[in-house]
């Protein structure tokens, strides 16, 4: 049986967080974003085979979760996900680079090995803070954000349209897994046949929802901008949150915390 509507309510769910009443959740989503961006851009900015100093960087994400109220489980799980396409990229440097970098209790670890581990750990700081932007946000609040942010309108309706109407493909291809299933009678096994002929008529379908859609937009007026009816203000917690998370960033980015930490410790 194909269990598509499990998969449709697991992408409604991460919209669902975004709605909840938390410290997180009532920041200002234009500090939200820029503290997200300068966190990306912070991580992708170290060296390809520096490992220490990404590990404090955990701080965020970890604090986002827990003050937000979001569960690191379903985090983990998208993570999970989409992590086998970053894995079969960074698993050829160790074949490219078997230069010897460290010597762990006898064990030699080549450059190519740190650098596929660096990779694996960026991959899960920047993919965890962007999951967790929209789980604290919601998609519209990002869109938002970067409308008040002056990024042109145009990417912004464009971006915002791809998000809602995800949820418009996806109940058209929950009705027609449906139809397939009661006509198969829960059959595990499929042919390319039915997968071809599902396929066309998804695509048959999209377009003659997308032109009604169009021309209901059209009759209520639409004139190509997002009209807000929730105005975010930055207040006093927003500032203290952005400064404090840049000037940690920034801290972390400078000095090897890890290892001033773990000199300390010995």
């Amino acid at each position: 049986m194909l269990n598509f509507d499990k998969e449709y309510f697991n992408i409604g769910y991460l919209d669902t967080l975004a709605y909840k009443n938390t410290f997180v959740h009532r920041l200002d989503p234009r500090v939200k974003l820029v503290t997200t961006i300068v966190f990306v851009f912070m991580v992708v900015s170290f060296p390809k085979y520096e490992l220490s100093k990404l590990i404090p960087f955990f701080i965020f994400p970890v604090f986002m979760s827990a003050a937000g109220e979001i569960p690191a489980r379903f985090i983990l799980k998208k993570l999970l996900f989409v992590s086998p396409f970053v894995f079969f990229v960074a698993i050829f440097n160790p074949v490219f680079d078997t230069a010897a970098m460290y010597n762990l209790y006898g064990i030699k670890f080549s450059g190519g090995w740190v650098s596929c581990i660096s990779i694996m750990i960026r991959f899960t700081l920047t993919i965890s803070s962007a999951l967790l932007l929209v789980a604290t946000t919601s998609f519209p609040g990002v869109c938002r954000a970067l409308e008040r942010l002056y990024v042109p309108k145009v990417f912004v309706v464009q971006l915002f349209f791809l998000y809602r109407y995800l949820f418009v493909l996806a109940e058209e291809t929950m009705r027609i897994v449906r139809a397939i299933n009661m006509r198969t009678f829960g059959r595990k096994k499929y042919g390319l046949k039915i997968f071809i002929s599902t396929i066309g008529l998804l695509f048959m379908k999209t377009v003659e929802r997308s032109e009604r859609i169009y021309h209901s937009m059209c009759s209520r007026g639409f004139n190509g901008e997002i009209r807000l009816l929730k105005m975010d203000k930055t207040g006093f917690a927003d500032i203290v949150f952005a400064v404090t998370a840049i000037a940690l960033f920034i801290i972390f980015r400078r000095y090897d915390i890890a290892r001033i930490l773990g000199e300390l410790a010995l």
